[in-house]
């Protein structure tokens, strides 16, 4: 694979659930794993990213699921839940953006930025009047691309997985009616 290969973004399928697993599997460790592998982290990812999981998400209503494909590859993901209400969000009219995930080699290359443009263009074709997403605070990278990407920061929450608490930054982004 060249860093010229074109990456194709389309609409996840059945076949992809145990690739888009493992993606998501790799990508959530690197990212929250820094410290090394414990009984919550990796009870967290083998629960997430089980391909059962994702084939399951497939198939739910207002879920939807997009890959970013070279080669044959599949190199990232965007997760996106419609009608996905936030305390701290005024309007119920929207989408929560779940995951965004790119393998670590293929950051910097655009295709997170392709990745967004299609979740925002899915959400609001379905109505969705905002776009939001959490980030954890340490994940500095995605700190800083949200906010390059339009989205204001709209307060700082805290996600809970395996008994853990963690404090995150809610950020989010108006959308224009029909994509």
């Amino acid at each position: 694979m060249t860093s010229s290969s074109p990456i194709q973004i389309r609409a996840a399928s059945p076949q992809d659930a145990l690739c888009i697993g493992v993606l998501g599997m790799q990508v959530f460790l690197d990212t929250y794993a820094t410290e090394g592998i414990r009984s919550a982290i990796a009870t967290e990812a083998l629960q997430a990213f089980a391909p059962a999981t994702i084939s399951r998400l497939m198939t739910e209503p207002g879920s939807a699921l997009v890959v970013a494909e070279t080669n044959g590859h599949i190199v990232g993901f965007a997760q996106v839940k419609l009608r996905a209400e936030h305390a701290m969000l005024p309007s119920s009219n929207v989408a929560e953006l779940q995951r965004l995930y790119i393998q670590e080699r293929f950051t910097g290359r655009g295709i997170g930025y392709q990745l967004l443009q299609a979740a925002e263009q899915h959400a609001a074709l379905a109505g969705a009047s905002l776009l939001w997403a959490t980030v954890w605070v340490g994940n500095e990278r995605a700190l800083g691309f949200y906010p390059r990407r339009g989205y204001e920061l709209l307060g700082s929450p805290t996600y809970t997985f395996q008994g853990e608490t963690h404090e995150n930054r809610l950020f989010g982004k108006a959308l224009s009616a029909g994509g």
